[in-house]
């Protein structure tokens, strides 16, 4: 296959060579202050709802204490991550029409969104599937891709992305514009196949109660925006390794040294 992915360092390569993943082209490239005060705020309110195991990390000392508390937002974010990819596997199934078991955990998720597809009946054409650039160099794969009719905008080919998380952001469009304009998908025989043309795009936001669809604009702009977005990116992975040694002098010059004088 010309388009391969490796779980252990979530890598893609292309054609042999590493090509950079969408996900990272946005966390990388794309300011999240909105990121800062959630984990501020998860920190807080793991104190406030906490009080005895609170007490038990001063008893261990302020460094072990401070590093415990410092890690809550990455293990927030690891247990959201978790049960997102859990319920991934289960849309794909269901978009798909079969028959899947739920655990109790996802069961209102999984009602909420098969409402959903009772309600809009979107004509699935790819799920789950993977796409790259040659020319721009990345690859990601998305979740699903079918045609969607809405009061607005009729019927419509969709890029669209499910989230499970607390909230949703317009910046999904940029996630999006990158899948509906890669050059390429991979079908199921591992070959190469043409993006069809999207009209739209959309993130699908599953919750506990219930399923929603928000539109996320045109394609075009969003383009635009991730491109942007992706020289930022490259330009910060550039830097990180620019600064080398201090500098040398070609040879000693043939000057007298230097000297300050006092007034």
């Amino acid at each position: 296959m010309t388009l391969t992915y490796t779980d252990e360092t979530h890598a893609y390569s292309l054609d042999g060579r590493r090509v950079v993943n969408v996900t990272s082209v946005l966390s990388g490239g794309l300011p999240k202050s909105a990121l800062v005060n959630w984990a501020a705020r998860s920190v807080a309110e793991h104190v406030m709802t906490n009080p005895d195991e609170v007490r038990a990390l001063w008893a261990m000392g302020w460094e072990p204490g401070a590093k415990a508390l410092a890690a809550i937002p990455d293990q927030r974010r690891d247990e959201a991550a978790a049960r997102g990819t859990k319920f991934h596997d289960l849309a794909e199934i269901i978009s798909g029409g079969e028959l899947v078991h739920v655990p109790p955990a996802l069961a209102d998720m999984a009602r909420g969104f098969v409402a959903w597809l009772d309600r809009f009946q979107p004509e699935v054409v790819l799920t789950e599937t993977a796409v790259a650039s040659r020319r721009y160099r990345y690859a990601g794969r998305f979740d699903l891709l079918a045609y969607v009719t809405t009061a607005e905008h009729g019927r419509r080919l969709c890029m669209l992305d499910v989230k499970t998380s607390r909230a949703v952001y317009g910046d999904t469009a940029l996630q999006c514009a990158a899948y509906a304009k890669a050059e390429f998908y991979v079908d199921g025989a591992g070959v190469e196949q043409p993006v069809p043309t999207v009209d739209g795009m959309g993130v699908i936001h599953v919750t506990d109660q219930g399923t929603e669809l928000y539109d996320l604009g045109p394609v075009e702009p969003a383009w635009s925006e991730f491109l942007a977005c992706l020289a930022t990116y490259r330009g910060t992975q550039r830097r990180r390794n620019l600064l080398g040694p201090p500098a040398e002098p070609a040879g000693v010059p043939d000057v007298p040294a230097f000297t300050l004088e006092s007034a």
